[in-house]
């Protein structure tokens, strides 16, 4: 008839004795010699927990305690050299005339500007209504810390003084800031559409600049949107 052993799992040896001891985990004796201290990571080290267990109950330490170690910064450039990209966005365009200075004699540049082939000047700095943009195109968003785009401005009314100042005044307050930039939609005139951006005279009114004269009078319809917004321009661009 079977009985069970008194002493475990433990080998018993008068010829080389050893220590009984329980596991902690399964309770279960062996010999002190097969323990094993179970460890865990702490930080990016392991580190004995002090819980002596069998190899049937030790367990795999837990990989997601483990610190990610991030390599060292690479070292500094020693003197390096980098573009001036300031000084080569610089317009050096200028047509040397016959005029010269009275007291050095040097010939003084003509400020004449160069045309394109439709006759238009050309401009240090591109300007006018970037291609692509919609106001569709707009994602809401509404952080912390940075301001809401894609906020629906309760427009009262939207008028033109026959300039390029588009004037919008809001039924309560429209909580933008110099420069801050609006997407206009569903005006009569469509060049005053598009993404512009503003400035703020009052609480409740902002006025933004179009690229050329607007028609004297009202230019607000039943599907005027202005949604506040922001968007990327390429360098030196001027919205």
């Amino acid at each position: 008839m079977a009985y069970a052993s008194r002493s475990g799992r433990a080998r018993t040896s008068a010829k080389n004795p050893q220590a009984f001891a329980v596991c902690d985990r399964c309770g279960i004796w062996h010999n002190r010699v097969d323990l094993i201290n179970q460890q865990e990571w702490r930080g990016a080290q392991l580190q004995p927990l002090f819980i002596f267990v069998c190899r049937q109950c030790l367990d795999i330490p837990q990989e997601q305690l483990r610190a990610i170690t991030l390599p060292a910064d690479p070292v500094p450039i020693f003197l390096p050299r980098v573009e001036d990209f300031d000084g080569d966005e610089s317009n050096n365009r200028a047509l040397a005339g016959s005029t010269t200075d009275p007291t050095t004699g040097l010939p003084i540049p003509n400020p004449t500007l160069r045309v394109t082939e439709d006759c238009q000047n050309r401009a240090i700095n591109p300007f006018g209504i970037p291609s692509g943009e919609t106001q569709a195109a707009v994602m809401p968003y509404n952080g912390a810390i940075q301001k809401a785009f894609g906020v629906v401005l309760p427009v009262l009314s939207v008028t033109a003084d026959g300039s390029a100042t588009v004037t919008v005044t809001c039924s309560s307050v429209h909580n933008l800031h110099p420069n801050d930039q609006i997407s206009a939609e569903g005006l009569n005139f469509a060049p005053a559409c598009g993404m512009y951006s503003v400035a703020v005279p009052t609480a409740t009114q902002f006025t933004y600049m179009t690229y050329g004269a607007n028609p004297t009078g009202s230019l607000l319809t039943s599907t005027t949107r202005i949604v506040t917004c922001l968007i990327g321009l390429p360098r030196g661009y001027s919205p």
